[in-house]
């Protein structure tokens, strides 16, 4: 304090005819959940902070607005865990001090890694948010993923899309190989997404330590931090704004009481320094009001580092990928549901909450389990919040393949199945009906009487009558029906000779282990696809022993698995299908292991182009110097996410587009943490391991045995971002079978079909009951994955729409939107997602 008063004294004729300053100090007490305690004193102390700050704000109230108690609550998670705790009133007491500003939190659930996470995990994760708007009618309009170093492109139009317009980034600079990630190119700057939206960032320089400006504690000490932005000439010099933020007190300690930034605010302000006690908010708005118009553009992505750490339980965070995507469909299910049974989803309401909530919690940052808890507690609360997720999303599923099948008429009782498609667009591919019987038994479309191609298979365990499905709508089914007999003979279209799997589009060679070592596409005059890079082929972990036997030939499908006990114990499976370009690929490693290990797809392409499926973003894997989507400083390059889809492309339009359904990170070519390889033409997809050494993360995979990866390929002509991701959407949202029992019958006994998007560059990426129940709406959320502007129209097929509205992502109204006879007529941007809810006529 002395120190801070004798240079303010010294520099009085300097600031003399200056802009006073105005910094703003933000208390908050950072969240490392279960890193310093177990869940439940995380809770207690969540509770008697908040208390604490109420009864702050109480006794202050009466003080100038600029020195009243503000504090910042580090996620909605702090927000749920009180609702739990406290009684209506008590509760209701905490909004009524958000409104007034007096507490403030931003959408996400807890300081989060987000990079490598599927797009709907992030956006259901904020949902508590979004509950609260409404309930409440508050907004949420802080977002931040916190104290990890790097940060996803994509991430910046999901928060924008989710009603957010600011975020602060302060990082560790701990447990990081990014050698540069304190200096920043910007200090505060516009976050902006593939689709041209926004966020305000303030991501500063972290020139002393973590707790200081550019760390997570900026405002550790409130009266060094505020000496230190009025008078340090390196922060003045990268930062020359007379408004200042100084954002974050707790760092690691488990709680944070105090009444110093009151007093801090009271003391330093002068003619000359403005303190204030913020809600970070009110910075934001500050700043934006006087150089919003002002800033740079930073439209790319810094790659992955914590997030990395979620491979050290590989098989752990596959499972709650694997949920996300089920929850596709078995929201889809229950729409069609919902609006001929509204009470479909009553009850289900905590358990939904819980459900998203955890999706948050998952990705929580302390992952690298060097704290105070030992790392066999943090691996079994992970596989707790694993085990939340799939509980919701299953019992909606199974709930909703019983109930669909009761509400199809079955006047005669026959023995028939639905096929159902969760996409938005009609499809022809398999499907497997679970069904066992010891007669021959052919399948007929009820649709149109004829026979289908159908061949009994043994997947899980179980036996499956797999029939071809042709031409099922979207967002809809068809009926198939079991009739006695052998049926016509369908002629095999694909055969299996030693090593050799082949059917009208390819002809494949394999390894004793499994690896494709010859791809020829016969549609582009035999083109050899397959290329030995790094002694690496397609589908190679890196050994050549094993052995191959046929696991099951017909004329739907064909399939070669490979046994293989080195360098892992795994068993692989090749399949090819009747009428379809999709190669099918599933490996499952059967043993723990420790070490990192990656499966190689190798091909031959030269001067390879890779696009992927970052975090709400089509990305192409090059620097921004090179027409990519990386940032060519402080950022990390040897492990990028992937989603749904990578796609390599080579010359004279030559390409293969891999479909991943269980990885979250593929190494590109010969990459480093500092080197971009785009030229190398292989792609790494991670098995697991401790990416970063041992202390890091994880042990052994939590001692986990079995690991499931399902891949696809698809060779191509030119690159088209659609196809790829319709191609790896098809390949991880199967078509489901259900027995049509017509016990309660509403729906067609032939086809149905819930909706229409007539432009096929939008892709439907979520349809369900709103939150609030059906009668309130149902949520459709669509993609447009082209690089181009689109405009589509949309409308429920048999249920006209009766009115619409654009909401945010989290399902809060944002506008009012014209209904004409053709549904609701909706713009997009390049790689633009939208969310709307539509209204039925009561009758309905």
């Amino acid at each position: 304090m002395k120190k801070l008063c004798f240079l303010l004294i010294l520099c009085l004729p300097l600031f003399a005819h200056a802009q006073p300053k105005r910094i703003y100090i933000a208390c908050d007490d950072h969240t490392d959940m279960l890193w310093s305690a177990d869940e439940k004193t995380y809770h207690d102390a969540f509770v008697r902070m908040q208390d604490y700050y109420l009864d702050l704000a109480e006794k202050t109230k009466d003080n100038p607005p600029d020195f009243q108690s503000r504090f910042v609550c580090d996620g909605s998670y702090w927000l749920w865990v009180y609702e739990q705790y406290k009684s209506e009133d008590e509760f209701a007491h905490l909004i009524g001090q958000i409104k007034s500003g007096h507490i403030s939190a931003p959408m996400n659930t807890l300081c989060c890694c987000y990079g490598g996470l599927p797009t709907e995990a992030i956006l259901r994760s904020l949902y508590y948010a979004g509950s609260l708007e409404r309930r409440y009618g508050i907004r949420f309009r802080m977002a931040q993923s916190m104290e990890n170093q790097t940060l996803p492109w994509g991430l910046a139009s999901l928060f924008a899309g989710a009603g957010a317009k600011y975020s602060w980034k302060g990082i560790c600079q701990c447990a990081s190989r990014i050698p540069d990630a304190a200096n920043r190119e910007h200090e505060i700057y516009d976050w902006t997404g593939p689709d041209g939206q926004k966020i305000l960032v303030k991501w500063n320089s972290m020139l002393k330590n973590n707790q200081s400006m550019g760390g997570y504690a900026e405002a550790r000490d409130p009266w060094g931090i505020v000496n230190y932005v009025s008078f340090d000439p390196e922060f003045q010099k990268r930062y020359p704004f007379p408004i200042i933020g100084c954002f974050g007190k707790g760092w690691d300690d488990l709680e944070t009481r105090n009444d110093e930034f009151v007093f801090a605010a009271q003391h330093l302000s002068d003619d000359n320094h403005r303190v204030i006690v913020s809600n970070m908010l009110d910075f934001f708005e500050d700043f934006e009001q006087h150089y919003g118009k002002t800033l740079p553009a930073v439209d790319y992505s810094y790659g992955n580092e914590w997030e990395l750490l979620w491979a050290s339980m590989a098989e752990v965070s596959a499972s709650v990928k694997r949920s996300v995507e089920t929850l596709r469909a078995a929201e889809a299910l229950a729409a069609i549901i919902s609006l001929h049974d509204p009470t479909f989803m009553n009850g289900r309401e905590e358990q939904r909450e819980r459900c998203f909530i955890n999706l948050g919690l998952y990705v929580e940052h302390s992952w690298t389990g060097d704290g105070p808890v030992p790392r066999e507690d943090r691996a079994a609360w992970q596989r707790k919040i694993a085990d939340g997720i799939h509980s919701y999303v299953n019992t909606l599923y199974n709930d909703g393949m019983r109930r669909f099948g009761e509400m199809i008429a079955n006047p005669e009782a026959k023995e028939r199945f639905f096929v159902f498609n969760p996409l938005s667009w009609s499809r022809t591919d398999y499907a497997d009906f679970s069904f066992s019987s010891p007669k021959f038994v052919h399948v007929v479309d009820v649709d149109n009487g004829k026979e289908v191609p159908s061949q009994l298979i043994t997947a899980n365990k179980q036996t499956h009558l797999r029939i071809l499905a042709k031409d099922i709508p979207p967002i809809g089914y068809k009926i198939y029906e079991i009739r006695n007999g052998k049926g016509k003979e369908f002629k095999d279209t694909i055969t299996i000779q030693n090593h050799r799997i082949e059917n009208d589009v390819y002809r494949i060679e394999l390894s004793p282990s499994g690896a494709i070592t010859s791809l020829i596409d016969k549609r582009q005059a035999n083109r050899e696809y397959a290329r030995q890079v790094n002694d690496r082929w397609i589908n190679d972990i890196g050994s050549a022993t094993g052995a191959l036997q046929i696991e099951h030939a017909g004329p739907v499908s064909a399939s070669i698995k490979a046994l293989s006990s080195a360098p892992l114990q795994r068993v692989s499976s090749i399949t090819l299908f009747r009428d379809s370009d999709r190669i099918d690929i599933k490996n499952e490693i059967i043993q723990n292991f420790s070490d990192v290990y990656t499966y190689g797809f190798a091909f031959n392409l030269d001067s390879p182009v890779v696009h992927h499926e970052e975090v709400g973003a089509i990305a192409k894997a090059r620097l921004t110097t090179d027409g990519g989507q990386y940032a060519t400083r402080s950022a990390r390059y040897d492990w990028l996410t992937l989603n749904h889809f990578a796609d390599m492309t080579g010359e004279r339009n030559a390409g293969v587009t891999l479909s991943n359904a269980d990885s979250f990170y593929f190494k590109l070519g010969n990459s480093k943490v500092k080197l971009l390889d785009g030229n190398t033409p292989i792609m790494y997809a991670l098995i697991g391991g401790q990416i970063d050494g041992r202390n890091l993360g994880i042990h052994d995979q939590g001692g986990d045995q079995h690991f499931l990866h399902r891949f696809a390929l698809r060779t191509h002509t030119k690159y088209d971002p659609v196809s790829a991701m319709k191609f790896s959407l098809e390949h991880q949202n199967p078509l489901l079978c259900g027995k049509v029992t017509g016990n309660k019958p509403r729906l067609s006994q032939t086809k149905y079909s819930l909706i229409s998007v007539s432009n096929p560059n939008l892709l439907l990426w979520a349809i369900k009951p709103a939150e609030e129940g059906i009668h309130t709406g149902m949520i459709t959320r669509l993609w447009n994955v082209s690089d181009a502007n689109q405009t589509s129209e949309i409308q429920l097929n048999a249920f006209p729409i009766k009115s619409a509205y654009a909401v945010t992502h989290l399902e809060t109204d944002e506008e009012k939107q014209p209904v004409h006879a053709a549904g609701l007529s909706a713009n997009f941007e390049k790689q633009q997602i939208r969310t709307f809810r539509l209204t039925v006529a009561e009758s309905h």
